[in-house]
């Protein structure tokens, strides 16, 4: 977005306009009263849904206030809905012509962690850097101080606090909304706007004026797109309107399942459907569960299934939460005549959150979708703004799942469960829905149950054989074990995994920062009487391509922070999140670094015990990818489930220390310590191949490349003398002697040239046809002399970097490909070979018409490369 800043024509304005900015519940409309000293804002449990402005004259200066609305805790800028960030962008246009001052609010009673920083600069960024000039930080609940100063409040608060307030050029200031008859809080204010507008020179912030006509025209067609829909949506409903006759009386009994990703607000709106007044608690649902009751006279039956991780596709999701919402359907029998698939209206909805839609709600069948109605929830959060708006503001996505639903949708405040009159016209629209599809019901496949229930089955005897071998197992190392009074433990596992929250959580106080930390952190505490130690080390990515040196000698460098080694490595895996094969060659990648023994130290320990619900940590082993099996064996069927929701509940870190103790025990107290200076060594063997491999690809890419520019070079070179050839037959020479095994391939690309010359068959053509003809084949000819030198030449140059020429038996390296690889004197020799090797390989074409490398005369092996002659 492009910013401009503009001075006044008088540095001391008696206008000053404000803006306040910052998250829902932060304070924000108060404050703006606070200043005004006026009640003019509504605020309390009243969201403000849009940009509101006010006039007051205060303290001899014309204010005017903006009270923008409040963001969600949205990490990144894909995450926000589309028409938020417009209209976050036109709140500087609210009060013209431009704003002196951002009020960014932060609450003191809350943390400010480095997840709200990145939410802050996430939203900045919206506006341009430029805008930090003119921000300042508006501490609210200064109440909450006592006898601390805000100086205190920063500096103990951490890293991600003293960032913002610097960034904002250490401008801030403390309100207490509570005291509103302490006019002297908003006078020191005034007076560090006053000086903050004077060391400015009195600019201001002000919107590009093409930005806003861009942002304004794009508002326009969202409404215009709007209206369109509201138009098609209410034909759609007569049409099934006109199904409902007097003698087809609306089903005596509906049933209903509930179909979503988490926290959208599914039992919410099974809660308002039912009119259920009973104080949520806040739990996930991990089960199906079927609740009944009536809207008046019709009956219903409700079915809330557990929810996806939103934007993760079908493979990602737990094979117990996959078969909860499978199950739904022979819950409500003979089954369900509608899906209520509920969507929040608060956030974004991209590709990957349709992609994650589908592939769940297509878990239960073909037909699924023309029973399939949309519920957006947190209605409250449009404000005026129709639900069409929102829909055709946030894109595509959004839009083709509307229509995947045949228009079919409805809008829910679950805050103001009191309104009737929302559950009525959703259940309206139910029935219009449920004759629409001739008022049949969705008849689910008995097949799906039956393989359903022998898997559980299975499930359930292996689970329980697993249990009896760990029983065992521990059984027997119990008459070997020490009492330790000391415990040293190291964690290691992927990145968002939650080996933070569980250092916490076995610590019992926040020691661990809960977000991508890149470095070794030690924490100490005295638990259950024992002395304890843990390390948390940087998660590792997924994606081996994203992996660094750098990270991989961290993650080591964590086991040197405990110099006489650790009793217990604890290797951290979610249990919300299905693990398979590409989570699984992540993690021995980063194993392998260390010695074989360290799985002799390893327990698997599982995050997110809650998930579970009514299962054992068995079942869900056993029923999950064969990748969770496996690692699970590789540790000797060492593993613990850990909640770190209820910190509270010590029980389970003295589990965990129990099973600890038994592992020393079957290692005879032995604690596991690397050898430093071999880790590194693997670590730079690591990075040396992974280069080595990338050379290799780029070193094989481009000789395949270079054979099909010459064998496009030779078909051009071919063309070009058959039609010297043709040119010479038009002459009537014929006198040619060019060879002509190029001859059929042209001529098939000369149909169009052929044909006019042929065209008359034997018939004697008149000059003047011949000489256009000619001409035709002069141009082609020019034309294929240029491609053949640009091809020429394209090919010395790539020549020039395939090392066309070897010397002697090493070859001459090539700086440009290997810089870094070449500057290690071990790995120089045998990468130089291995160019050498390659530069040899002879590249041929098979009767498939592909390029072939040809490994050796004796070996057999080749290895094919697609060839498709571009047409000419």
């Amino acid at each position: 977005m492009e910013n401009s800043l503009e001075k006044t024509e008088d540095a001391a304005l008696p206008e000053v306009r404000i803006i306040l900015i910052g998250g829902r519940w932060a304070g924000k409309s108060m404050s703006a009263n606070t200043i005004l000293r006026k009640e003019r804002f509504e605020c309390g449990r009243v969201r403000t849904t849009q940009a509101e402005v006010r006039h007051e004259v205060v303290e001899g200066r014309k204010l005017i206030v903006v009270d923008a609305p409040g963001w969600s805790s949205s990490p990144s800028l894909t995450e926000i809905p589309e028409g938020d960030k417009l209209r976050f962008k036109l709140n500087a246009s609210k009060c013209p012509p431009g704003p002196n001052v951002f009020l960014l609010v932060l609450p003191i009673d809350s943390a400010f962690s480095v997840e709200h920083r990145t939410t802050v600069e996430e939203h900045m960024k919206l506006l341009g850097q430029r805008v930090w000039r003119f921000t300042m930080v508006l501490f609210t609940c200064g109440d909450y101080l006592g006898e601390t100063t805000i100086e205190q409040h920063i500096e103990s608060e951490g890293e991600a606090l003293k960032w913002l307030i610097e960034r904002c050029g250490n401008r801030y200031h403390v309100f207490n909304n509570k005291d509103k008859g302490n006019s002297s809080q908003v006078s020191l204010l005034l007076e560090k706007i006053d000086e903050m507008m004077s060391n400015s020179g009195g600019r201001f912030y002000k919107v590009d004026g093409q930005t806003l006509k861009i942002i304004t025209e794009k508002e326009k067609e969202v409404v215009e797109r709007a209206k369109e829909r509201q138009k098609r949506v209410q034909e759609q409903r007569q049409e099934r309107l006109n199904l409902i006759s007097d003698e087809k009386k609306p089903n005596p009994e509906l049933r209903m399942i509930l179909l979503g990703s988490r926290n959208v607000g599914k039992t919410s709106v099974g809660n308002t459907i039912l009119g259920f007044k009973e104080q949520e608690d806040g739990k996930r649902t991990a089960n199906s569960v079927v609740r009944c009751g009536f809207v008046k006279k019709t009956e219903i039956t409700l079915v809330d299934t557990p929810g996806w991780w939103k934007g993760f596709p079908v493979f990602d999701t737990p094979e117990a939460i996959k078969e909860e919402i499978t199950c739904s359907m022979f819950m409500c029998g003979p089954g369900p005549h509608i899906f209520l698939l509920v969507v929040d209206a608060d956030a974004s909805f991209n590709a990957k959150n349709l992609d994650a839609v589908k592939t769940h709600v297509e878990l239960l069948g073909e037909d699924v979708w023309k029973h399939t109605f949309i519920v957006f929830t947190k209605g409250d959060w449009l404000g005026t703004k129709p639900i069409e708006e929102y829909i055709e503001g946030e894109g595509e996505a959004l839009q083709t799942l509307v229509e995947q639903c045949g228009n079919r949708y409805h809008t829910i405040n679950n805050k103001n469960a009191n309104d009737s009159t929302q559950v009525t016209e959703l259940l309206k629209k139910i029935i219009e829905t449920v004759a629409g599809n001739g008022w049949e019901y969705f008849v689910p496949d008995e097949k799906i149950f039956k393989s359903i229930e022998e898997k559980r089955k299975r499930t359930e005897e292996a689970a329980k054989l697993r249990q009896e071998q760990v029983k065992a197992k521990r059984k027997y190392f119990q008459g070997f074990r020490n009492e330790l009074s000391q415990l040293r433990i190291a964690m290691l596992g992927q990145k968002s995994f939650g080996k933070s929250a569980s250092g916490n959580t076995i610590l019992r106080k926040e020691v661990f920062a809960t977000c991508m930390n890149m470095q070794c952190v030690v924490g100490n505490g005295l638990v259950a009487g024992h002395q304890v130690t843990v390390i948390d080390t940087p998660g590792w990515w997924q994606e081996s391509s994203r992996c660094t040196e750098e990270l991989d000698r961290e993650i080591v460098r964590g086991m040197s922070l405990s110099p006489s080694g650790v009793h217990a490595v604890l290797l951290v895996i979610p249990l919300d999140l299905s693990f398979r094969d590409p989570h699984l060659a992540a993690l021995k990648e980063h194993m392998n670094l260390f010695e074989e023994d360290i799985w002799k130290h390893t327990i698997v320990l599982f995050t997110h015990g809650d998930k579970l619900a009514d299962r054992s940590v068995e079942e869900h082993i056993e029923r999950e990818h064969p990748a969770l099996r496996w690692l699970v064996d590789r540790c000797e069927n060492k593993y613990h489930t850990i909640n770190n929701t209820t910190k509270s509940d010590p029980s389970q870190v003295v589990e965990l220390f129990e099973k600890i103790k038994d592992m020393v025990a079957g290692n005879e107290g032995r604690l596991f310590c690397p050898n430093t200076s071999e880790v590194n060594q693997s670590i730079s063997e690591k990075f040396s191949k992974s280069q080595l491999k990338n050379v290799l690809k780029n070193v094989l890419k481009q000789q395949l490349d270079r054979e099909y520019k010459r064998r496009e070079l030779d078909l051009m070179i071919g063309f070009r003398e058959t039609l010297l050839e043709l040119q010479d037959d038009i002459r009537g020479t014929g006198m040619s002697t060019k060879p002509r095994f190029h001859k059929q391939m042209a001529i098939g690309g000369m149909t169009k040239i052929k044909g006019q010359a042929k065209g008359t068959g034997h018939k004697k053509r008149d000059e003047k046809e011949e000489k256009k003809i000619e001409a035709k084949i002069s141009r082609e000819i020019e034309k294929l002399d240029m491609n053949i030198m640009k091809s020429t030449e394209l090919l010395h140059s790539s020549m020039d970097i395939l090392i066309p020429d070897f010397k002697g038996d090493i070859p001459t390296p090539i700086p440009s490909l290997v810089p870094s690889i070449l500057n290690q004197e071990q790995s120089t020799g045998q990468l130089d070979k291995v160019l050498h090797w390659l530069s040899q390989l002879q590249v041929s074409t098979n009767v498939d018409n592909q390029l072939t490398l040809n490994f050796s005369q004796t070996s057999g092996y080749q290895s094919c490369y697609h060839l498709n002659p571009p047409e000419t």
